[in-house]
């Protein structure tokens, strides 16, 4: 039978729950409060090249990614790439990413360098992270690869992206991340990831195209005031000029909105979602005329540079302009997210000067910045137990976000996988069941 499905967000994962269930003979509404679809991944017009407001890649072991790209007829349009990392340090760029890379590199002794190399190498190899779950992650890396190496490659890394929060991180996290980048290879010594031809945006369009085509609905510029609960059920939606009835809501905004949003949720469900951490980020997306390097990604740690690494875009899809990310990520509290953008560009514009002394300003052809105030969740350790189940103890309301993909980092293909699962468990079943990890 088809029930009144409300979806709250347009990214990945509210595009893929609205594309599973049209599927299965549902006609969702989705409500977006952006005039666009993609949340993190959606595009905008950079001087006429339509691109991400922050990068992505894929890997090959992005498996619902991969399924559904063939489902909607575009993986003929799916590229793989052989590219390059780097590892900036001591004023000079120093290839990174393989066995032949870490012994050649400079600043790092033969023990560490075996040591370093001998944790990545197990941590790809690992499949059963429950161990690492309550583990902390520094810890978890300094006993592996001891401190010379912590300190050349790893401690900036953290203290960068998460302040205050880098020495209370899951160590399961952290090996998820190791571990994807890891298996995305062709061989030990060659990375490979991926793009699609016309970037995020063409599947975005073809999911949009689905869904719509299939008698779905998408309201752009319609931010969702409150979620109606009588008698612990969802009755309604209300958005700024009127309120409709639903059987079902499935929320994928981030879930610090949760409490203003759906306030009648039992008082501890609430808390559970309030004292959850995020780290925002400032992402400034330059076009030059020269290449920065050969790298896609460069790892930095230099002490004149308050970044963890920069993403040469241009150097996995290729552009007619060289595009370079660089993320600034902080806490949303943190002072320097109130800075200007112009205090982020002229970072950035030195930044790339100094990696690159070729580059002068007649090079940068032009700028933005985008900002994101809940980007990433702070995963600490025991984070699993954290989570209040993604089937709330409210009959036809299912919430979650990026946070739920845990121990898996945020990413597109976690998100198709995690909103087509939710999908299909609000419709199957009248009683909640902890989804997450299924």
């Amino acid at each position: 039978m088809s029930k009144r499905i409300a979806i709250l967000g347009a990214g990945p994962m509210g595009l893929a729950a609205a594309y599973q269930l049209v599927r299965d003979g549902h006609k969702p509404v989705i409500f977006e409060a952006d005039d666009r679809v993609g949340g993190m991944s959606a595009s905008f017009d950079f001087g006429g090249l339509e691109i991400e407001r922050y990068y992505h890649f894929h890997c090959t072991s992005d498996q619902a990614f991969l399924d559904v790209i063939d489902e909607l007829g575009l993986a003929h349009r799916m590229n793989w790439v052989e590219t390059r990392m780097g590892y900036w340090y001591n004023d000079c760029i120093q290839p990174w990413g393989n066995p032949i890379a870490l012994l050649k590199f400079k600043g790092l002794s033969l023990p560490a360098k075996v040591r370093y190399g001998l944790h990545a190498f197990m941590a790809t190899k690992r499949n059963d992270w429950g161990a690492l779950d309550k583990m902390e992650a520094a810890s978890w890396i300094r006993r592996w690869v001891g401190d010379e190496a912590w300190e050349v490659l790893w401690r900036r890394l953290f203290d960068l992206k998460f302040y205050e929060y880098a020495n209370n991180l899951s160590a399961a996290w952290i090996w998820s991340r190791i571990r994807r980048v890891g298996r995305s290879r062709s061989s030990i010594f060659r990375e490979k990831l991926g793009y699609l031809q016309g970037g995020s945006q063409t599947l975005l369009n073809a999911l949009q195209s689905s869904i719509q085509t299939a008698g779905g609905e998408i309201r752009l510029d319609s931010p969702v005031h409150r979620v109606i609960v009588n008698d612990a059920k969802v009755v309604a939606v209300r958005c700024e000029s009127h309120q409709e009835s639903f059987d079902t809501v499935i929320s994928t905004i981030p879930l610090p909105y949760i409490e203003r949003i759906i306030p009648d949720l039992p008082t501890a469900v609430l808390h559970r979602f309030k004292v959850l951490k995020n780290i925002a980020v400032v992402c400034v997306i330059m076009k030059l005329s020269k290449r920065v390097s050969e790298n896609f990604w460069l790892n930095i740690n230099d002490p004149e540079m308050d970044i963890p690494g920069l993403v040469e875009y241009s150097n996995l899809r290729p552009l007619k302009d060289h595009i370079v990310y660089v993320p600034f990520y902080m806490p949303g509290d943190h002072p320097k997210y109130k800075d200007s953008d112009e205090v982020f560009i002229e970072k950035v514009s030195r930044y790339v000067m100094k990696i690159n002394p070729s580059i002068q300003m007649e090079d940068i052809i032009d700028v933005r910045v985008s900002r994101c105030r809940y980007a990433q969740p702070i995963c600490s350790p025991g984070y699993l137990e954290g989570l209040p189940d993604a089937g709330l103890p409210i009959k036809g309301l299912w919430v979650a976000d990026t946070s739920y993909y845990y121990p898996e980092d945020r990413g597109i293909s976690e998100s198709i996988r995690f909103g087509k699962r939710m999908a299909l468990q609000a419709t199957e079943s009248n009683a909640p069941t902890r989804s997450q990890h299924v």
